[in-house]
């Protein structure tokens, strides 16, 4: 049995908040530097070439890469022999969320739904939680703006539409994101289970890394053809026009019932945040 005190959750969720929306990763940097190798369009070019201008900006001056500096989302991975000591687990993840954002000068967006009052501390946190063997933690952080999650959909599809009609709800979704989600983008794409389960295979495929293709032959190939589809809609980066729609699309799946077909896309501006420590 490995302990891991609440605090120790605290000060880790703390730092991982403001790495993430300070640093973005090289993965997503070398996927914009490609992109505007490839770009024809003049309007295209400089604005990938000032998005790459951004993330160097951001990370030498210790500066949110964008001003909407998301809701928290949390994902932890908790060994079945880790015993949390001095507190809640919930209470240390908020009080680091908490903390962060005060200490990194983040926004504070998060409010209640219907009155809208702000909570004053971007808490609290969407918290998802998987219990593993072994005796660690793992967190990762993943800041979500509101641009383009607004833009994202669940689908409950007929069996009789098959692929081609994921395929349709997946461009559909882009098409009528438009300018909105700040593109280019990057899709998570979760397919079966029931409708809470794939909108999350969708959110946690979005921590891969960018462009990584999925380790299922299959799986790719549709991540392939669907990235192909989706730049030739022509909306182009900040939807002025152009190649670059979409930086990498990551496809997850799950078992689901006889009949149905859930989709979920969760869109993510180029901005894919997030941050991970292990304990």
């Amino acid at each position: 049995m490995k302990e891991i005190t609440a605090e120790a959750i605290t000060d880790t969720v703390e730092k991982l908040c403001i790495d993430a929306c300070y640093n973005l990763g090289d993965d997503v940097k070398d996927l914009l530097r490609q992109a505007q190798e490839k770009e024809e369009s003049p309007f295209g070019i400089s604005i990938l070439d000032q998005l790459l201008q951004n993330i160097d900006t951001s990370k030498a001056e210790r500066l949110p890469i964008c001003q909407d500096t998301g809701m928290t989302v949390v994902f932890l991975e908790i060994g079945q022999d880790v015993h949390i000591t001095g507190g809640s687990l919930q209470g240390a993840v908020n009080k680091g969320v908490r903390r962060g954002y005060q200490k990194g000068y983040l926004r504070k967006s998060v409010l209640t739904p219907l009155k809208r009052e702000n909570t004053g501390d971007n808490t609290p946190a969407v918290l998802h939680t998987e219990i593993m063997e072994g005796d660690r933690m793992k967190i990762i952080v993943a800041p979500k703006g509101f641009g383009s999650e607004n833009m994202s959909r669940v689908g409950m599809l007929k069996p009789s539409d098959g692929i081609d009609g994921v395929k349709q709800f997946v461009l559909e979704t882009v098409i009528r994101a438009g300018a909105n989600p700040c593109p280019p983008i990057l899709l998570g794409v979760g397919i079966g289970g029931t409708m809470e389960k794939a909108a999350y295979l969708a959110k946690k495929a979005l921590l891969r890394k960018a462009g990584e293709a999925s380790p299922d032959p299959e799986l790719a190939a549709l991540e392939r053809e669907l990235l192909v589809a989706i730049n030739k809609t022509g909306i182009g980066p900040q939807g002025l026009g152009g190649r670059t729609t979409a930086l990498a699309v990551h496809i997850d799946t799950f078992p689901t019932h006889l009949a149905g077909l859930p989709v979920a896309v969760n869109v993510q501006c180029h901005a894919a945040r997030h941050a991970e420590a292990i304990l």
